[in-house]
């Protein structure tokens, strides 16, 4: 349904995107991720048909972005971060705009605003004025004009910002239940929100993809650490850690406060190694300051793949 290859953008000297590449298949809802000025918003103004890449190929729902942009466009619903809304305008005279923008036919304009009229549940606000109406239910307006024309995929931009939590609860219900019919790119900085409306998850760095993976592979991977702090010798530490039963990888050593070092170690499933490697540190005679079991998520998923990025610039 989204097929990206060798996405390229930059702003002068300024390199935003750096050969991206990745493909959405028809009925997923993927979360797009990435810190801020990770090239999130460049990347879907190029998919929605707002900007040009310098290089690279765009497909959406069949259609060229580049060569085919009008066609392109009608396969596309986006809701911006910021919702270009006229606020002067009611509610479904907006809409009605909206309709005839897509060259929708008079009756067609009204069957599509009634459907979208429920599906994002603005009932009793055809005939009020946007400035009028709760920052929850201007979203619904932005979402509703996303939905007029009935597009194959969806590009939402961060929906639920600034929202109560009622707003979020019911939002992200709605996004749910358009991703069984639709293709959803939903980007966000919220990380509970991916979890719960997301199948799969796509994390941007420095104008690259770092990280690419359903949601569903990596809570089952289920990938552990322990993290050792101990007063030591590095170098002895390090070794005697190594030869641990369960101990797959040691990091590099890190010197913390009162003469510790600290390690970061990769581990099986095996829930006996922390006794292990707490029996090999007691059996040298040195003192263990902590020792943590951490499990991979989402959330470290993230800040694994983007800091990567950082430490390379």
């Amino acid at each position: 349904m989204i097929r990206v290859s060798g996405l390229t953008k930059s702003y002068g000297a300024h390199r935003a995107l750096a050969g991206v590449d990745f493909e959405i298949e028809a009925g997923e809802v993927v979360g797009f991720l990435g810190p801020n000025g990770a090239g999130k918003s460049t990347t879907m103004r190029i998919l929605t048909g707002v900007l040009r890449p310098d290089e690279g190929q765009v497909n959406v729902a069949g259609r060229d972005v580049l060569r085919e942009p009008l066609q392109a466009r009608r396969q596309v619903g986006y809701l911006p971060e910021h919702t270009p809304l006229y606020r002067r305008m009611r509610v479904g005279d907006y809409l009605e705009f909206v309709g005839q923008v897509h060259g929708l036919a008079r009756r067609e304009r009204r069957a599509a605003i009634a459907r979208v009229h429920g599906q994002c549940s603005l009932e009793g606000t055809l005939r009020r004025r946007i400035d009028e109406l709760s920052k929850g239910y201007r979203q619904r307006v932005g979402l509703a004009q996303a939905l007029l024309s009935d597009p194959a995929v969806l590009v939402l931009d961060e929906p639920t910002s600034g929202l109560d939590p009622n707003e979020v609860a019911r939002l992200r219900a709605l996004i749910a239940e358009l991703g069984q019919t639709k293709t959803v790119l939903l980007s966000t900085h919220v990380l509970p929100e991916v979890e719960e409306v997301c199948s799969r998850v796509l994390i941007l760095a420095g104008g690259r993809l770092v990280a690419d993976d359903s949601l569903e592979a990596i809570g089952a991977s289920q990938s552990q650490s322990l993290q050792v702090v101990l007063r030591a010798p590095a170098g002895a530490a390090h070794e005697l850690l190594a030869g641990v039963v369960g101990v797959a990888r040691v990091g590099v050593p890190r010197d913390v406060v009162d003469a510790c070092v600290a390690f970061e170690l990769a581990i099986d499933g095996d829930s006996r190694t922390s006794e292990r490697v707490s029996a090999a540190i007691a059996s040298k005679g040195w003192a263990l300051v902590e020792l943590t079991r951490r499990t991979e998520t989402l959330a470290s998923v993230f800040q694994r793949s983007t800091a990567r990025v950082v430490d390379q610039r």
